[in-house]
């Protein structure tokens, strides 16, 4: 069937009643946007923006874009930063005035530290103040909107005029879409949206204002890093930010096997190398395992890949050792930088800095390496880590839902959206770029629900399963996202890894208690989700999905996740509550414990 016949697009369809010719400033910047074509707007209404809502229903139906009802305006961002880490494209979130868009701080953060594009719409009531309602209109008008989202965001705008408007919306479009990526914000006028402009004027076209193709490599620093390169004995790759481009995974490949180069990912940012190539190193990531410390300790040429954190690796593998390869690092992260957040983290050495996206320069360093032995003499990586089951006959520990879950799904392709804190780096095997999502960026607990439903928002219909693992606590912050989906029709597996606690700082309380020579055993308090624990399964069927749950034996788990596939398959939105053992794995505790 169509999407317009099952899918969001049968929902919410408007009597179409508008009479041509009579046009108010909101029609203009409703056409604009679907000259842009942007899919969807995910948002929670509000009056500062009635003007816009009544064009996006009465002068385009409700379709191209779509608006997505959700049910709190950081669900909104987050299911744009979840659709766009799928397509590489944005969607549209909008926000009411000032109050939404503090609501929706957090969520546009994360899409900020992810480095993907979400075009964020706000609006404030009028500015002129003698056009302003009592009382509301003055608490919901700022002078200076835009200044709370300015540091965290690529460029914001609040224009003037319709032209003005028109203007603001191609440029944000193009500055979103200009690598690196990210999100922007564009503020309008209740006044300017609410006027009458009688004939429509005349609305530039998209086509001519589209972003700038990426830059090539320059040829010098390619073949100077080539050499590097070509003359290490124990080269490294490190995969960090990276496209879901088959062919740049497939040229990503090319170039580790060429070089004959460990590879080390970042769970963070998702895949990026196929876990069970015999290239693939241990885990890696916030903390690296011992064994890729080791690996970057050793290695003599160490070709980065936007990763993330690229001075908090070395310190990890070398403390306060200067790192002893010549580093080379594809990036243009530093064009973003600002002086309010260091979400950009230290300083790194980096001896060939190349100024292009990471898949550019791997496509201009492949044809000219010529394919040599392995190096690392002949040494194999140590193997990926996967996870086995504990043997528990009553309880269920992290890494066991993982195992359980695989089993599950079996041979499906699916993309495995979020990831809880619990797994190891390496716990899900990936063999192709949207086997795995990564991270929400900024660490916002909450964002998962929201971005779990924007990421299956763009797999549907692509014949992949969407599941996310989400902690309890982050699935408690944000579980009424999940409403968007059952009422769009938006299939979706969520499986929660329940310790009934926000357990990261458990381990920070642990800490402090040591440190201070303090009872560890109080720990627990302040942190427990607990007495009563909540229903996840009832929450989930109170947002129209079904639910399973507490699952706490690991014999109770196979049967449930295969009735939950079997929702999903059939076009529902499942929740499997799983009562995990409090515990991380081995390579992950330190990571957490710092977070």
């Amino acid at each position: 069937m169509s999407e317009q016949a099952t899918g969001p697009g049968a929902i919410e369809r408007p009597i179409l009643a508008n009479e041509p010719g009579d046009y108010w400033g909101s029609d203009a910047v409703a056409l604009m946007l679907r000259e842009l074509e942007l899919p969807y707007l995910a948002l929670n209404p509000g009056a500062s923006y009635r003007g816009l809502h009544d064009s996006l229903v009465n002068l385009l139906g409700n379709r191209d874009p779509q608006m997505l009802l959700c049910l709190h305006e950081e669900h909104a961002v987050a299911i744009a930063h979840g659709y766009a880490k799928v397509t590489g494209k944005p969607m549209g979130a909008v926000v009411h005035s000032n109050v939404g868009l503090m609501h929706a701080t957090m969520a546009i953060f994360d899409a900020w530290c992810d480095r993907v594009p979400v075009f964020v719409l706000g609006a404030t009531g009028p500015v002129d103040a003698a056009k302003r309602r009592p009382w509301i209109d003055w608490i919901h008008t700022a002078q200076d909107q835009g200044a709370l989202v300015r540091n965290f965001t690529k460029w914001d705008d609040q224009p003037a005029s319709v032209a003005a408007a028109a203007e603001s919306l191609l440029r944000a479009y193009r500055m979103m879409q200009t690598p690196p990526k990210g999100p922007v914000y564009v503020c309008l006028d209740a006044a300017l949206q609410e006027s009458r402009i009688g004939q429509l004027p005349p609305l530039p076209s998209a086509d001519r204002f589209r972003p700038p193709r990426a830059a090539a490599s320059d040829p010098a620093a390619a073949a100077e890093a080539a050499a590097l390169l070509q003359r290490a004995e124990r080269p490294l790759m490190l995969v960090g930010r990276t496209s879901r481009s088959e062919a740049d995974w497939q040229r990503r490949v090319q170039l580790a096997e060429a070089l004959g180069a460990i590879v080390l990912t970042d769970a963070k940012a998702g895949a990026g190398f196929p876990s069970r190539h015999r290239l693939q190193g241990p885990p890696a990531g916030n903390q690296p395992s011992e064994a890729a410390c080791a690996l970057l300790r050793q290695a003599d040429v160490i070709l980065s890949l936007d990763w993330v954190d690229l001075a908090g690796a070395f310190k990890a593998a070398c403390g306060n050792e200067p790192v002893a390869a010549k580093v080379i690092s594809a990036s243009l992260d530093h064009l973003v930088h600002n002086g309010w957040s260091m979400d950009y983290q230290g300083l790194p050495p980096v001896d060939l800095p190349l100024a292009v996206e990471p898949d550019i320069a791997v496509a201009a360093l492949l044809p000219l390496i010529k394919p040599r032995p392995p190096g690392w003499s002949g040494k194999p990586p140590a193997a990926a880590l996967q996870p086995a089951p504990s043997g528990g006959a009553d309880r269920i520990a992290p890494l066991d839902l993982a195992a359980a879950l695989r089993e599950a799904v079996g041979s499906r392709a699916t993309t495995l959206i979020r990831s809880p804190l619990a797994w190891t780096n390496n716990t899900w095997d990936v063999a192709h770029p949207l086997d795995a999502l990564g991270g929400d960026g900024g660490g916002g607990v909450g964002a998962g629900p929201g971005m779990a439903v924007g990421a299956a928002l763009a797999l549907r219909g692509c014949g992949r399963l969407p599941v996310a693992v989400l902690g309890d606590g982050d699935f408690l912050m944000g579980c009424t996202a999940l409403w968007t989906a059952a009422h769009y029709r938006i299939p979706l597996l969520v499986v929660v890894s329940n310790n009934n606690s926000f357990f990261n700082d458990e381990l920070h309380q642990d800490r402090m208690a040591r440190q201070r020579n303090r009872p560890v055993q109080n720990r627990w308090i302040g942190q427990r989700i607990a007495d009563p624990e909540p229903d996840l399964g009832l929450l989930a069927k109170a947002q129209g999905g079904e639910g399973w749950g507490p699952i706490r034996r690991p014999d109770e788990l196979p049967r449930a996740l295969r009735a939950a596939i079997e929702c999903v398959e059939a076009g529902g939105l499942a929740v499997v509550d799983v009562r995990v053992e409090p515990g991380y794995a081995p390579v992950n505790s330190a990571a957490v414990a710092r977070g």
